[in-house]
């Protein structure tokens, strides 16, 4: 047990000072590692131990879907689909008080489902309903709230990188069934945002559009965004049919996207070079990061780490309740200094034999971990995703910080909600026999 948390602190103390001097998170995962596994075995031995666990980290065929959708939502950026989708949801969302608003948060949700990306989402959607914000007098800072705000909501809604990576980190939870549980956590972020979004416009006044629903125009939105619309149809369906695996459907994803860039002629041979490049860079450096992060995952399971982290939460109280609560506010704190794959892979190995000694599910704790720490995209002093949104919606930090309060009161209690109501995560993939 003091091994075990000596080992802990070791691993953290390293971690914390080396990303406090701005070592790249996978350098600073695999030195604090390779610092732990040299005060428990020889030189020799910790320096081919941390090479081979590496290189099984990096071998897994299942990793091969990471760069696919990566590949996938970058051509779907550069494929024109977003004003699609932002007028697909203006048609169904427009009479409602703050329509660019719930507008906002709507899209969000389906281009960062379709994008992978959070701030992708908020950059490409809060640029297209900007105009129309600023026509019709709504506050910047509001905006830029507002996009901030909805702009994770798609990382939960498949087909999810992050979901991908806690299957992986979980030793091979379904990713049929995380996808599928994944579509009402999604949801759940994007309505909590929409509610606050409409509660704000009443007290400031804006409206919806004004006259008749317009069913003609809903139809031709409709039949615009079905293209774009029908990759996530196609991908999940597939995967939770049996039809084809995660990694076969990533694939179909790039050629999807790719044929979709091509017919909107958005995509040129130029353009799909440098989409490929970005991809490959950006797939290279979360293939690294999981490498590394399995020489953290052998050290703690050979310094016994988890089962000494259970037992000392299992210490100060035996309540799942208040374990699950002490946990989500730990998330919460890392999810402001760390992005969500390289917290993903700490965390996992961590807490997840904990919820697991009192039958809570991987694929729950999955989404919970998920939801959590996508909330750290709009957190300072990291929250990538709110900050693109600020500079999309031409605003500061000061202005929009009082407005995301609201924000932030809404996606907690969706958080709650995860944690504490299974159903959420849970009803879609026990309905489809996934569980």
């Amino acid at each position: 047990m003091n091994m075990a948390m000596q080992s802990l602190f070791l691993i953290l103390i390293v971690l914390l000072v080396l990303l406090a001097l701005g070592v790249p998170i996978a350098y600073a995962i695999g030195i604090s590692s390779l610092v732990t596994i040299l005060g428990t075995v020889s030189l020799d031995v910790s320096v081919v131990t941390a090479a081979q666990r590496t290189f099984v980290g990096m071998s897994k065929f299942s990793l091969t879907a990471i760069p696919f959708f990566i590949l996938a939502g970058n051509l779907m950026n550069q494929g024109g689909i977003a004003k699609r989708l932002v007028d697909f949801v203006m048609a169904i969302l427009g009479k409602f008080p703050g329509a660019l608003l719930v507008t906002n948060a709507g899209a969000n949700a389906l281009f960062g489902a379709i994008s992978g990306s959070a701030s992708a989402a908020a950059a490409a959607v809060g640029s297209m309903v900007k105009e129309g914000e600023e026509r019709q007098g709504y506050d910047p800072a509001v905006c830029a709230a507002t996009n901030g705000a909805s702009a994770p909501s798609g990382l939960l809604i498949p087909p999810s990188n992050a979901l991908i990576t806690y299957s992986l980190a979980s030793g091979g939870t379904s990713v049929a069934a995380l996808f599928l549980g994944g579509y009402i956590p999604g949801i759940l972020w994007a309505l909590c945002c929409m509610v606050v979004g409409i509660i704000i416009a009443l007290r400031k006044g804006y409206t919806g559009t004004s006259g008749r629903f317009d069913w003609k125009n809903l139809g031709v939105c409709t039949l615009r965004a079905i293209p774009a619309l029908s990759l996530i149809v196609v991908v999940i369906g597939g995967i939770v049919g049996g039809v084809f695996t995660a990694t076969e459907g990533s694939a179909i994803a790039v050629i999807y996207a790719l044929v979709l860039g091509i017919c909107y002629r958005n995509i040129t041979l130029q353009s799909f070079w440098d989409i490929v490049v970005d991809s490959a860079k950006m797939s290279g450096m979360v293939v690294f990061l999981i490498g590394v992060s399995n020489i953290l995952g052998w050290i703690m399971a050979f310094t016994q780490i988890p089962q000494a982290v259970s037992a000392a939460l299992l210490g100060l109280t035996d309540n799942k309740y208040i374990i699950l609560l002490i946990m989500n506010v730990i998330l919460l704190v890392a999810g402001t200094f760390m992005d969500v794959t390289p917290a993903i892979l700490i965390f996992t190995p961590l807490f997840l034999p904990i919820v697991q000694s009192f039958g809570m599910n991987p694929i729950h704790f999955g989404l919970v971990l998920v939801y959590n720490l996508c909330i750290g995209n709009i957190t300072p002093p990291v929250g990538n995703t709110l900050f693109v949104a600020i500079k999309v919606g031409r605003s500061s930090l000061a202005e929009t910080l009082p407005y995301m309060v609201w924000y932030y009161i809404a996606i907690l209690a969706g958080l709650l909600l995860v944690t504490y109501v299974p159903f959420i995560s849970m009803g879609l993939p026990m309905m489809a026999g996934l569980v």
